[in-house]
């Protein structure tokens, strides 16, 4: 049987994606948007996971606030997680960046410091935090940091 899974970013590139994909394996997911305040009305308590993907993304440094990045990637994600710990949803995932590290070049390992240099990398570190600090015996959180992301029909900045 599969899981239930809740995406949070509903008309979201990678939200879209990973809908087709974990679809074929027998999963049932459903999305809800997160501009405005609509999403605090979605009941969270029937989901297994919730997958994050809503962000402020691909936008030059100077076309968005420092308030604007951290209000959208950090407050609101926390409040996502909260709201499915709270609502017995057992595990988060929250879609991060590689921009936590804030290398432009060489290899990223195991080792390697977190250091973002821009409001975006540090608005997803400051999110990071604030969802580990939920992870419990009964709430698993789970963090992705993929790196650039592009392919047909993406907007991002490739």
């Amino acid at each position: 049987m599969g899981k239930r899974i809740l995406i949070t970013g509903k008309n979201s590139y990678i939200g879209s994606k990973f809908c087709d994909f974990t679809t074929k394996y027998g999963n049932t997911v459903d999305t809800v948007d997160m501009i405005g305040e609509e999403w605090r009305n979605h009941d969270f308590s029937s989901y297994d996971v919730v997958v994050h993907v809503a962000a402020v993304v691909h936008q030059k440094e100077n076309s968005v606030s420092k308030d604007e990045y951290f209000k959208v990637n950090t407050q609101l994600a926390a409040a996502v997680a909260k709201r499915a710990k709270d609502s017995g949803v057992s595990q988060f995932v929250f879609l991060s960046t590689m921009s936590v590290y804030g290398v432009l070049n060489g290899v990223i390992g195991k080792d390697t410091e977190l250091n973002p240099f821009n409001e975006y990398g540090k608005s997803k570190l400051a999110a990071e935090k604030e969802i580990s600090a939920l992870k419990d015996s009964n709430f698993s959180v789970v963090i992705v940091r993929p790196p650039m992301v592009y392919g047909k029909g993406c907007k991002g900045n490739y």
